[in-house]
């Protein structure tokens, strides 16, 4: 018996004791864990330390990075917060909160911490670069350009702010400056196909499209599905009159998504350029309804018949200006009533260009075009006030005064038609001249 109990007493000595494991073992668990993205298992791990060590700042910060990544944004700035409680000159727990802010919609809390965050450090990059792109989204310009400059100071090499500073700028129509720093950062890393993308766009706007082709060239070279760079090269290769190549970006762009709406916009375009005009309006149509939200008697009199008119409207060459397609689809409205009316459907024509009109009241070029459409179809005296409006909202609109003054003397207004031709003649309208020579000098 007495063997028996050493036995049992000598078995126990040699059994190993379970040794506790303390706060900075989990929390540096926690930290690996976290570095290999297993966030769910560094979770548990700050949940140990918190437990053991509640009042421990870190432990919190560092949990609620994890929420943060794991998506809990709600749950990730409480344990800032408590963070932030435990330490109140907390940086990094301050530009943490002020991103899970951002994330809940948070954004004037958010500008709240960040503006904190710079206080506290003027020297960290950081603060103002995540200030400035949260000014940025709410439409701060202004204020963002100033935080990018802080970050450009501090970090001179820092592409990101130099991008954002760009599409700031642009935003204020600050193109060359916008310029610069897209070429900034392509200086830097020139396999960004967006920064491409964005300095085409900026070209396109200083009117430089063969520069902006050959920048939408380069972002498609590095990403050769990228539909909009397709789409945007296809209107800048319109704006140099290759019509060939701006039909075949619009066709690669429909074969990468056929249910792109510009891709359809643009190719009408090109078609109704090309004289195309009934192939034209079934693009067109599929751009307007592709997941959009929107007859008086008259006499002819004088010089100017029925007849002359008619051909002398004739004569009249679109101006072949592009216009950027909106979201309301005004444009392509436009576009489809133009193609109407090359195909003689004037009825037609008219319901798109009021369309348009309707849409946009200060469309001057809409208003032109429903007023060839309606002199064609006999109406003059609404033609004339189509003129009147597009010249209202283009005072220098030469084709408007042309027609206006045409349709005046055709009625027998042949004062205001001379001083329309006049004016037409002023404004270096070039086919107005044989016809002002014509009806309106004395002989």
């Amino acid at each position: 018996m007495k063997r028996l109990f050493l036995s049992i007493i000598l078995s126990l000595v040699f059994i190993p004791i379970a040794r506790s494991q303390t706060p900075a073992e989990f929390f540096n668990r926690g930290v690996q864990k976290s570095k290999s993205q297993d966030f769910k298992g560094a979770l548990a791990e700050f949940n140990q330390v918190i437990t053991m060590s509640p009042e421990n700042p870190q432990a919190y910060y560092n949990r609620g990075l994890c929420k943060a990544l794991l998506e809990d944004y709600s749950g990730s700035i409480q344990d800032y917060d408590k963070a932030i409680a435990l330490k109140a000159d907390y940086y990094d727990a301050l530009l943490a909160r002020g991103d899970s802010r951002d994330r809940q919609d948070q954004t004037q809390a958010a500008l709240s911490d960040l503006s904190k965050a710079v206080e506290m450090d003027a020297t960290d990059s950081r603060a103002y670069l995540k200030r400035g792109m949260l000014r940025s989204r709410l439409q701060y310009y202004q204020a963002a350009i100033q935080d990018f400059n802080y970050v450009i100071e501090l970090d001179p090499e820092n592409a990101q702010a130099f991008y954002a500073r760009g599409m700031c700028r642009t935003k204020l129509g600050d193109y060359e400056s916008a310029l610069k720093d897209f070429t900034q950062v392509v200086q830097t890393n020139d396999r960004l196909a967006h920064v491409f993308t964005a300095r085409a766009a900026t070209y396109a706007k200083l009117n430089n499209y063969r520069a902006s082709v050959d920048d939408y060239t380069r972002a498609i070279a590095l990403d050769n599905e990228n539909v909009g760079a397709y789409n945007q090269r296809g209107f800048a290769k319109y704006q140099t009159h290759d019509y060939v190549g701006a039909l075949a970006d619009f066709d690669k762009a429909l074969a990468l998504d056929p249910q792109n709406m510009a891709a359809y916009y643009g190719r009408g375009l090109v078609k109704t350029r090309n004289g195309a005009s009934r192939e034209s309006i079934d693009d067109l149509t599929k751009a307007i309804e592709m997941d959009n939200p929107a007859e008086a008697k008259v006499a002819f009199t004088g010089l100017i018949t029925k007849n002359v008119l008619d051909n002398l409207r004739a004569a009249i060459v679109d101006n072949g200006r592009f216009i950027e397609l909106s979201e309301d689809r005004t444009e392509a409205y436009y576009v489809r009533g133009i193609s109407k009316f090359r195909a003689g459907d004037h009825k037609a024509a008219i319901a798109d260009l009021s369309r348009a009109i309707e849409l946009n009241p200060l469309f001057s070029d809409a208003y032109f075009s429903r007023a060839l459409s309606r002199s064609a179809s006999n109406d003059q005296l609404g033609a004339i006030q189509d003129c009147s409006n597009a010249i209202r909202f283009n005072a220098r609109y030469g084709e408007a005064y042309y027609m206006r003054g045409l349709i005046r003397y055709s009625q027998g207004d042949e004062v205001n038609g001379c001083q329309d031709l006049t004016k037409a003649v002023e404004l270096g309208y070039k086919l107005a001249v044989a016809a002002q020579k014509q009806y309106c000098q004395k002989k």
